[in-house]
C-alpha cells in the first residue's frame, strides 16, 4: 500500500530507529510511547489486520511473538511486558498494517 505508513518505514522513505529486522518483519520504537519501552513488530507483508490473516502467516505470527520474547530480555524486562494487536477501529487499531505493541518497564494495567 503506497500510503500506509508502515508500509513507507519498511521501505524506507520514511526513518526511523529500527531496533531489528528479519525477512518478514521489523521492530521499532513506537513514536508515541506509552511506557517506558514501547515497541512496534511490524510485518513486511502489508497485513490490514488479524482478520487478514491466513494460514501461510502462521510462521511469521509465531515468529514475531518469540522476537517479542527476545526483545523483553535485551530491555531487562524481566518482570513482565504486555503485546497488545489491536483489530479494527472499534478495537483500537490505527494504522490498518498488522502490528504487534510490546509495551514494558512499569507495571501496567487496564485493557491497553
Amino acid at each position: 500500500m503506497p500510503d500506509c505508513i508502515f508500509c513507507k518505514i519498511i521501505r524506507k522513505d520514511i526513518p526511523t530507529e529500527l531496533i531489528y529486522e528479519s525477512e518478514g518483519f521489523i521492530v521499532i520504537k513506537d513514536i508515541s510511547p506509552q511506557a517506558p519501552v514501547h515497541l512496534l513488530i511490524i510485518t513486511k507483508e502489508h497485513i490490514p489486520s488479524v482478520d487478514e490473516l491466513a494460514k501461510r502467516h502462521q510462521q511469521l505470527v509465531g515468529d514475531m511473538v518469540l522476537q517479542a520474547r527476545e526483545l523483553a530480555k535485551i530491555h531487562s524486562l524481566q518482570n513482565g511486558y504486555k503485546l497488545v494487536v489491536n483489530c479494527g477501529p472499534d478495537g483500537g487499531q490505527v494504522v490498518p498494517h498488522l502490528h504487534i505493541h510490546m509495551l514494558g518497564g512499569k507495571k501496567l494495567s487496564g485493557l491497553t
